[in-house]
């Protein structure tokens, strides 16, 4: 009734309002289709009141003003990704509604203006989609998992393959629509450029319901390159993994080498288990001009033409994804995730390169555990020639790159502690060796194990890490646009540091 009373666009109750009540299957559904993390999704984890779709901005300030008047506490959600379940899970107040923006998904490609409208129900899939539809020399900076939501991603920061050569997609963000917790919608003229610059990557859940942002394309050549080598310890692996560290961040800033590390059998028949090293690239240009700048600055790796796959920029995309090299690019229109696990994770920069005897303690962590897997992410290029303070994210100049861990399992509970325990032991290991005061993480990899909101608590255990010496300009901004603290979770900017 409040919705209705406070909305002036019509909503079908029964494909835009869900509770368990009324259709438990549909209830369930709207809340497990786009939760990545089936660690929130079991029965013991608190569950909405109910899930309310907007189809339009109105019925999105008619969300916050209702859950304002009826006291309930909302969690935003756009594509379901947040690492910890915060944007469909409240362990803080259980009386908790999800407003998920999956149906606001309009895209409004500019080619003219190099820009583009991009509403927060949107994959980035479908984004890149929308762009190449209109220009094949057109491209935007964004995520290496295209069923991300682009309203949650680019407010954590979003890097992606082309961060060295263009920053990140919170880089290039020219404007955005909110709407605050008085349900007002701001553009950025109306919100005001510190409020513009804390959604640049100050976390999601913390200012307002990010409704769509103005994103600003960069130009992509009509041939792109991608690869994968492969290397086990076997194959000289930890010496090749110790170079690129050394020349990751230095090379030419249209390649971005990422390495893949997980586990695998030593042979097809084995049950020993060696480590591999996947490095797998993009490069803005074709083959030939590839190999030249390899060979000039990490022959190490041994890349030849026939590793070499010459495409299109959106199919290099897909690459990057997973797609089989079959699919048709309209398969980035389904949105779907092709990741869901029982899963916990954790981030790290490092600054100096890790030695040899680092990497040959971390191979015997990594045996030690079922389905680990860790993502080595490149920085250098553009990322360090934007200030630390010119966004909320302030990985910039120094970083070496970027470590995503990963554990995955199945059985859910049943084994949950054995791999949670290992995660910790082996973050624990990993301190000696990555950046310090403090150690950094990123927002978007959102970790609890680095302290949460609550009485007694200190935020800045956690902020620092994100954020380091843009926190408190955070905190002082959340402290003026939302007083009474309406968008909050476990991690969100608290309006005063104790």
């Amino acid at each position: 009734m409040c919705l209705v009373d406070n909305s002036d666009a019509s909503f079908p109750m029964d494909s835009s309002f869900f509770t368990h009540d009324l259709n438990a299957s549909s209830f369930k559904l709207a809340l497990e289709t786009s939760a990545q993390n089936l660690r929130y999704l079991m029965p013991s984890n608190p569950k909405p009141e109910f899930i309310f779709e907007p189809l339009y901005e109105t019925h999105v300030q008619a969300a916050v003003l209702c859950a304002k008047k009826l006291k309930l506490h909302l969690r935003l959600r756009s594509g379901g990704h947040d690492y910890e379940g915060l944007s469909y899970v409240s362990e803080m107040e259980t009386a908790f509604v999800i407003v998920d923006l999956s149906k606001l998904r309009q895209i409004s490609v500019d080619i003219e203006s190099n820009s583009a409208w991009v509403h927060a129900g949107a994959s980035i899939g479908e984004v890149y989609y929308r762009i190449q539809e209109k220009s094949k020399i057109h491209g935007f900076p964004a995520g290496l998992c295209t069923s991300l939501g682009i309203g949650g991603h680019i407010i954590g920061g979003a890097y992606g393959s082309m961060m060295r050569k263009f920053g990140l997609g919170a880089d290039n963000v020219l404007d955005a629509r909110i709407v605050d917790a008085d349900g007002k919608i701001l553009n950025r003229a109306a919100m005001g450029e510190d409020v513009f610059w804390a959604i640049r990557g100050g976390g999601g859940g913390s200012f307002g319901v990010i409704l769509a942002w103005k994103i600003k394309l960069v130009p992509v050549p009509e041939i792109v390159t991608v690869f994968t080598v492969t290397r086990t310890l076997e194959q000289d692996g930890t010496k090749l993994l110790y170079k690129w560290q050394q020349v990751a961040d230095k090379l030419d800033e249209d390649l971005f080498i990422r390495v893949i590390i997980q586990p695998t059998s030593k042979t097809l028949k084995s049950k020993e288990r060696t480590i591999s090293t996947s490095y797998q690239g993009q490069f803005l240009g074709d083959a030939n001009r590839l190999l030249q700048v390899m060979q000039r600055s990490f022959p190490q790796l041994g890349l030849t033409k026939k590793d070499c796959l010459e495409t299109s920029w959106i199919k290099s995309v897909m690459y990057i994804a997973g797609f089989p090299s079959t699919a048709p690019s309209e398969a980035l229109l389904d949105g779907k995730s092709l990741f869901k696990n029982y899963f916990k994770a954790k981030s790290d920069y490092v600054e100096e390169p890790i030695p040899i005897e680092g990497l040959e303690g971390l191979w015997e962590k990594l045996l030690e555990e079922d389905s680990p897997l860790t993502i080595w992410n490149p920085y250098g290029g553009m990322m360090a020639k934007i200030p630390e303070t010119e966004t909320p994210f302030p990985h910039r100049s120094g970083t070496l790159f970027k470590i995503q861990w990963l554990t995955l399992w199945q059985d859910g509970k049943v084994s949950e502690a054995k791999h949670m325990d290992w995660m910790r032991e082996m973050y624990s290991y990993m301190e000696q060796y990555v950046s310090k005061s403090p150690r950094s993480a990123y927002v978007n990899y959102r970790d609890l194990d680095l302290g949460r909101n609550g009485r007694g608590s200190d935020a800045r255990e956690w902020g620092n890490k994100y954020f380091k010496g843009n926190f408190e300009r955070l905190v002082q901004i959340k402290a003026t646009f939302d007083p009474e603290n309406f968008f909050r979770h476990e991690q969100s900017i608290p309006t005063e540091l104790e």
